[in-house]
């Protein structure tokens, strides 16, 4: 039985119950997904559909999507069809469910450049995903981990937890070298295991060359871990291409999904070499013999999943996710970069402000950050809220963080407001 979305529109309830079609669909795949959508969306012209998805935009002008994004319209239907059969059918399509927790898993892999869809697993957060390399990590007394200096705490606190096993914790500077890059390759010694770094950095938007930082991690034998919460649904991530070992993001960033579900990627070599620390009826290989005694983890990244997934958590990404699938990557891209440099210029052309964001060909996605040469960056930014802008304090600037559904004449009305910014 397929029901409709409660208390949208008929263009929303019938998105929702091709979602839903799909969903209990175990056959189709990625491809699959990205035509069905568009054969039946009647706004086939992309900015047509954004518009249509992102209805926060008629009174807000969202610049905030680096902190909580707001969910397209789809994410919303499909979430109310979800409720709406747990409330009349309880679990009758449990096995459902199962089956679109597999085809979300086959859509990541091929959305991150994963080489199997064993590499995925659902976790809560990205904190949840670093502390699961942090202290699975086959550590030696005298071994050390890269970060910055430029971390969230996400990607400090958990390496720096490991201080009391003897394991150092080398904060790099990015400015310290020719290149960020350089800075962090230059701090490599024997005893170096891991490089653990955003692919975008919260503060500043510094994007990093991911590419170059894998393929030196290679060459040396050290693990390469990635915080992509800042890029993942925003840029483009290769994991192949990358030589990346592990990866973490939630879902309530650049991925348009709700909190409490993340996406955490284990490298095949890595899988069986993590120790576990949380243990339950879902992480073993035989997970639904549930009389066995004798049980191993599973082969699959399911080993670092202890307990039930989060089912309306996958119901909602895996509704996002069509959306990024639908528009492809190379044009989410293209228009989320193609918004910071028209933030930069902007920004730049106002005497009134300083960009703090490093506007270098390359290094930006989809953060910029600013301060105001005027005011303290309380009342900078307590007045763009006041008229609308929904943006956040850090680093001592205001950081605006569109999506690829924000247009220019938003970000033009946001820095015409901070620049009128005197007193």
């Amino acid at each position: 039985m397929i029901v409709a979305a409660p208390a949208l529109d008929a263009n929303y309830r019938h998105n929702a119950n091709i979602l839903y079609a799909y969903q209990k669909t175990s056959f189709i795949r990625l491809c699959q997904v990205a035509a069905l959508m568009t054969a039946n969306n009647p706004a086939t012209d992309i900015d047509a559909l954004l518009a249509s998805e992102f209805p926060v935009t008629q009174h807000l002008n969202y610049l905030n999507h680096a902190a909580v994004a707001p969910w397209p319209k789809r994410t919303a239907a499909a979430v109310h069809v979800f409720a709406d059969e747990c409330v009349n059918e309880g679990s009758s399509h449990f096995m459902d469910w199962l089956e679109l927790e597999n085809a979300l898993r086959e859509r990541l892999a091929a959305f991150t450049g994963a080489s199997s869809a064993n590499d995925i697993a659902f976790l809560k957060n990205t904190s949840e995903g670093l502390s699961v390399v942090a202290h699975g990590f086959p550590w030696q007394p005298g071994d050390n981990v890269v970060i910055s200096d430029e971390e969230f705490p996400s990607n400090r606190i958990v390496w720096e937890s490991l201080e009391r096993f003897g394991v150092e914790v080398r904060q790099v500077s990015l400015r310290s070298g020719k290149s960020p890059e350089d800075a962090l390759l230059s701090s490599f010694d024997g005893k170096t295991r891991i490089l653990a770094i955003s692919a975008v950095q919260y503060v500043s938007g510094l994007r990093m060359d991911l590419e170059r930082l894998g393929s030196e991690c290679k060459k040396r034998d050290i693990a390469f871990c990635v915080d992509a919460i800042q890029a993942l649904g925003a840029i483009k991530i290769d994991l192949q291409a990358m030589h990346i070992d592990f990866l973490a993001a939630d879902a309530h960033k650049w991925l348009l999904g709700p909190e409490g579900i993340a996406v955490f990627y284990c490298s095949e070599k890595w899988r069986d070499r993590l120790a576990l620390h949380q243990y339950g009826w879902h992480m073993i290989e035989h997970h639904f013999d549930f009389d066995t005694k004798v049980w191993e983890p599973a082969a699959s990244a399911r080993r670092f999943e202890c307990g039930s997934n989060n089912m309306l958590g996958i119901q909602a990404l895996s509704a996002s996710l069509s959306l990024l699938e639908e528009i492809g990557m190379k044009e989410v891209e293209n228009r989320v970069v193609a918004n910071a440099e028209s933030l930069v210029e902007l920004i730049d052309s106002r005497d009134t402000l300083e960009l703090i964001t490093n506007p270098s060909p390359g290094r930006l996605a989809g953060i910029v950050t600013f301060k105001s040469k005027i005011v303290p960056t309380e009342v900078l930014h307590s007045v763009l809220t006041g008229s609308g802008v929904v943006c956040a304090m850090r680093g001592g600037g205001v950081r605006f963080s569109p999506h690829c559904y924000i247009r220019g004449e938003k970000l033009a009305a946001a820095v015409e407001t901070a620049a009128s910014v005197t007193k």
